[in-house]
């Protein structure tokens, strides 16, 4: 099955994706230059082939995703989001590059079945990709907690859990995520595995909830999306934007935490995994 994540003229949003396409602007300017060294521009092509064959090649030795993840994927490609913005609906801007995707998705499938998570939460569903994801892995008694804050979004993942044999283990929780989690917590409800990618300016705040209650099971485990955030985090501060210095704040606390012991995958835009120690 083709994955039907996004059409080819989706921006780049990860440092990958970045690098590519600056390598291929690159490529095209110097093939123009036919008084450059053949090593050089044969150097330089490598570089490109290099970095732009490693996304296609991920997809093609990953597991296909199953139809009703395709399916939502392609809805969401499709969908005009930037008309979704409008006052009072949302707290950000909603564009298709939200949706974690194949590869993401597939890493996400596993980790429920490596840690046999029976309970999950996610806090920052968008159209419900890798909640469905996550899903798809859980037993046929487990639960999925999914918290989105934009009603239009959620509605849109909801319409694809009900076309899914497995949308039934998703409760949607609509409202700020902060709000939610303290709903969740004070009624004692606790997760196996929780995957977060909401708003970058509360990374800190979910983190902190997360050890702080019991929301997150003594063996439980985070996830934690967009932690290179398009390779803003190790670039110098005065090119970062307010997310991207939230990111880098939220990593630098995560790594200080002696509660925890953390690695940062270079997945998509990354994907920290924590644990209590």
């Amino acid at each position: 099955m083709t994955n039907l994540i996004a059409p080819p003229t989706a921006r780049p949003v990860t440092p990958l994706g970045i690098l590519t396409q600056k390598l291929e602007a690159i490529v095209q300017e110097v093939n123009q230059h036919q008084d450059l060294p053949a090593d050089l521009v044969a150097e330089i092509n490598q570089a490109w082939q290099l970095a732009a064959g490693i996304d296609p090649y991920l997809e093609e030795c990953t597991t296909e995703e199953s139809v009703a993840l395709a399916v939502l994927a392609k809805i969401t490609a499709i969908e005009a989001w930037g008309e979704r913005f409008t006052a009072g609906a949302t707290v950000r801007p909603l564009e298709q590059e939200m949706l974690s995707g194949h590869i993401e998705g597939q890493t996400l499938k596993m980790f429920v079945h490596m840690t046999k998570a029976q309970r999950v939460l996610e806090i920052g569903m968008f159209t419900g990709y890798s909640a469905l994801a996550m899903a798809e892995a859980l037993p046929a008694d487990g639960v999925l907690v999914a918290c989105e804050v934009d009603p239009y979004a959620a509605e849109v993942a909801k319409t694809a859990f009900g076309q899914s044999p497995h949308g039934a283990k998703i409760r949607v929780e609509l409202g700020a995520a902060l709000a939610t989690l303290e709903k969740l917590a004070a009624t004692g409800e606790t997760f196996d595995l929780v995957f977060i990618d909401a708003d970058k300016k509360e990374y800190i705040a979910y983190f902190q909830m997360l050890l702080d209650t019991s929301l997150l099971a003594p063996q439980g485990f985070i996830c934690v999306d967009n932690t290179l955030l398009q390779g803003e985090v190790y670039l110098p501060a005065e090119q970062r934007s307010v997310n991207g210095q939230a990111i880098a704040e939220f990593n630098h606390t995560v790594a200080l935490d002696p509660r925890v012991e953390q690695v940062l995958l270079p997945l998509r835009d990354g994907l920290t995994i924590i644990r209590r120690v």
